[in-house]
């Protein structure tokens, strides 16, 4: 009887210390690997014991021979003493231990089974790669973030003469930003000058300023700057029509006069052929003709006059329409002519800002840390991308410097330019 209370005693110190080792495991072993349904993958370094209850004698027999450090191979399986390539891959700690106590129970016609215990010795590392300062592979630990693993690297990717590379980067931004404010400037104009040739009262925004930040205010400008023209070029022309119309009325005015004045000359005219006659039969004075004389001359004079005003009214006229033909037509050269003045200055600009920005290239290729002593760049930035594979094959995400990293991933770190 005291045989079998102490075989019971010896029962329950086993498996209260098989509680305790799977417990301890359990705490010595990444959280990672036990919390998060962790899944193993190639070069995963695994801690495996083995151990099998005696019920015959109450002792705990160990399976030295299989028990020890293992590492998950290409072919995502461990080789273990006895029962050879054990899948592991894609598997949790948990289920690796299982299928290890199942195959020896098999193997060896086991009457119990086998107790197995798998924890994590070493994550599968991460690799680095890109515009770190050394690139390779490293070892993962617990809460790695994408930041802390850059810092394993060394940093980001910098030459020994890094500070120069971050002055000629610094330099040539501020000129594509000088140039690339010049050039939202001169695509407001173009788009007024484009409106203007075209006839257009509004003025549109065009895709090229869309992600200007100030576009707005630039196309205000412009359109303020289009209608104020508009107006002043609309009064020229009113005022040429307004002459016109005064000259039109001016030479009906003096066509009508002339007409009265035709009709005054004939009757004096009538009048002075009337008194040569009598004057010749002398039936009338000498001086009663030279007064029908002067009479007529008078008139034939003022009807010159009135002709030559009619003459020089509508000369004016033929002046006023040919000024109105040069204003629209200055109009028209002087909008094509600062039309092609803009395209060929944006041409020009586009080319600085072109060698700018590969000016900001080349520093940034040679150090990716001269972004580092810009913080405030915004037309450039480091890309952070993870390459992960979860079972269903690698697939690529972007990610932040404050991200978590799993084993096995791949960080991919670029130093880029923001299209503008």
């Amino acid at each position: 009887m005291q045989q079998k209370i102490a075989s019971a005693r010896s029962l329950r110190v086993l498996c209260l210390l098989a509680g305790a080792t799977i417990a301890l495991a359990g705490s010595i072993a990444p959280t990672l690997a036990q919390d998060s349904g962790y899944r193993l993958g190639v070069m995963d370094r695994l801690k495996i014991k083995v151990a099998e209850w005696q019920p015959a004698d109450g002792t705990v027999r160990s399976w030295d021979a299989v028990s020890g450090e293992y590492t998950v191979g290409p072919t995502g399986s461990l080789s273990l003493p006895f029962l050879g390539d054990v899948p592991a891959a894609g598997k949790s700690t948990g289920e690796v231990a299982k299928a290890i106590g199942d195959q020896l129970r098999s193997q060896f016609a086991l009457r119990n089974l086998p107790s197995a215990s798998v924890e994590v010795a070493q994550f599968r590392p991460v690799f680095l790669a890109g515009d770190v300062h050394t690139p390779g592979e490293y070892p993962y630990a617990p809460n790695l973030t994408v930041l802390k693993a850059v810092s394993l690297a060394g940093g980001l990717r910098r030459s020994d003469a890094g500070q120069r590379f971050a002055r000629d980067f610094i330099n040539a931004r501020g000129d594509a930003q000088v140039y690339g404010s010049e050039r939202g400037r001169l695509l407001a104009r173009k788009a007024r000058l484009m409106a203007e040739v075209a006839g257009e009262a509004e003025l549109k925004v065009p895709p090229e300023l869309k992600d200007v930040p100030n576009a707005d205010q630039l196309i205000a400008s412009e359109a303020s700057l289009m209608k104020s023209r508009r107006q002043r070029y609309e009064l020229q022309l009113q005022a040429l029509a307004d002459l016109k119309t005064l000259l039109n009325t001016e030479v009906q005015s003096l066509s009508q006069k002339s007409a009265t004045q035709k009709n005054q000359l004939q009757l004096v005219s009538e009048d002075r052929d009337k008194m040569a006659r009598l004057t010749e039969q002398g039936l009338a004075t000498a001086s009663r003709r030279l007064t029908s004389e002067e009479r007529a001359a008078d008139l034939e004079s003022n009807m010159l006059d009135t002709d030559t005003a009619a003459l020089r009214a509508k000369q004016d006229i033929n002046k006023a329409n040919q000024d109105e033909i040069n204003l629209r037509n200055d109009w028209e050269a002087q909008r094509a002519k600062e039309l092609q003045d803009t395209e060929a200055e944006l041409e020009k600009l586009g080319l600085q800002l072109g060698t700018s920005r590969e000016l900001m290239s080349e520093a940034l290729a040679q150090s990716a840390e001269a972004l580092k002593f810009d913080p405030s760049a915004k037309d450039a930035t480091i890309k952070y991308v993870v390459v992960r594979d979860d079972g269903k094959g690698p697939k690529e995400v972007v990610v932040s410097e404050n991200d978590r990293l799993l084993p096995g991933d791949v960080v991919k770190v670029t130093s880029e330019l923001l299209m503008q």
